[in-house]
């Protein structure tokens, strides 16, 4: 079986021993070198034409993103996973090397390195692997995606809109944030749902991931918080490190937001089922639910359950999921009633909620 070459990029030589160290007990990757900077990194691009770069963000001589954007013109199949510091700052040029083209990123823990980069260990491995898969399939989706024609887009307005009896939740992981990003902005302000997405990124990443949302969609975005009100035409993102639920206040017949840390014990917090089960239990028949890009099986129990109770849902298929886990766990159990690459997404949406 071939070997994942492995470039491992970061200022910090401790750093650079103890990503080799985790890459290393995986016998599928095979670290081919070390690069203490953006220069060294894009000499030693050329001499071992790696398959996968783990990039730090800071770094002097030459920083990660511009790094990046090197390795791309001389190296357009290379994989780039970007280890962001989780703060605020570290946030807004993730999303940055995100749009730009990375695969992924992986956040660094705070601490020593050798006390806490094993956190991450497990994470990182997985988007390795992950992204081979997904560059397989690269050079099709974006000559599909190019024939898509795409709208305009302008400043969603802050607006205080009615509630909503209509909602749209989805869930993502793994390859989101680009995702989102190719079906968020298509969304139009009328939409008659509200919107709530459920994406798995630590507490420090969301607000600034829904600012990014809201500069770049029809529709409003913010961070959700406790005692939010659903309105149509709106959308929420669950904020990392808690579980969005819905509840109607009987008093006002709104839906409002509750964040808790309960259920305790789950492999993602937010976690989609949790979200989508407790938007199940109030909108019932009238939610749609969509699952795209992520490891794992979070959230196809709430498709499947939100099927049955004849609301509609939406799975992004194989073609373009950057890791094609989630929608898959979804379409085998029988919780995809509609299979749509993302670029057809948004259409499916503003569809399903006109049905419902």
């Amino acid at each position: 079986m071939k070997t994942i070459k492995v470039l491992i990029v970061d200022d910090s030589a401790m750093m650079r021993k103890a990503i080799r160290r985790i890459l290393e007990t995986d016998s599928a990757i095979e670290v081919v070198g070390m690069a203490r900077d953006g220069e060294d990194a894009i000499k030693k691009d050329t001499e071992l034409c790696p398959d996968v770069v783990t990039m730090d963000i800071n770094m002097p001589v030459m920083d990660g993103i511009t790094c990046m954007m090197h390795l791309f013109e001389q190296h357009p199949e290379v994989r780039v996973i970007m280890l962001s510091s989780l703060t605020q700052e570290g946030a807004l040029t993730t999303f940055e090397a995100l749009e730009l083209g990375a695969f992924d990123y992986v956040g660094k823990p705070s601490g020593t390195v050798s006390n806490n980069l094993h956190i991450i260990g497990k994470e990182l491995l997985a988007k390795i692997k992950a992204s081979m898969l997904q560059k397989k399939r690269r050079r099709s989706i974006m000559s599909k995606a190019k024939s898509v024609k795409k709208d305009p887009v302008k400043l969603a307005p802050v607006v205080k809109k009615q509630g909503t009896e209509k909602i749209v939740v989805i869930g993502v992981s793994t390859g989101g944030p680009g995702t989102l990003m190719d079906i968020l902005p298509h969304i139009p302000s009328d939409l008659d749902a509200a919107i709530v997405v459920v994406q798995h990124m630590p507490p420090t990443f969301t607000a600034s991931f829904a600012k990014r949302l809201h500069e770049h969609c029809k529709i409003p975005f913010k961070e959700a918080e406790h005692g939010d009100a659903l309105c149509k035409g709106q959308g929420m993102v669950a904020p990392g490190g808690l579980h969005l639920v819905v509840r109607k206040n009987i008093n006002r017949s709104e839906y409002m937001v509750r964040l808790t840390t309960s259920p305790e014990g789950t492999l993602f917090t937010p976690s989609v089922d949790v979200t989508m089960h407790s938007i199940l239990e109030s909108f019932g028949s009238r939610t749609v639910g969509v699952l795209l890009t992520g490891m794992g099986s979070d959230g196809a129990e709430g498709m499947v359950a939100i099927r049955k109770a004849g609301g509609v849902t939406i799975a992004e298929s194989e073609s373009t999921a950057v890791v094609f886990g989630m929608p898959r766990e979804a379409i085998e159990r029988g919780g995809a009633e509609i299979i749509a690459p993302s670029y057809n997404i948004a259409k499916e949406i503003v569809k399903a909620v006109n049905r419902i």
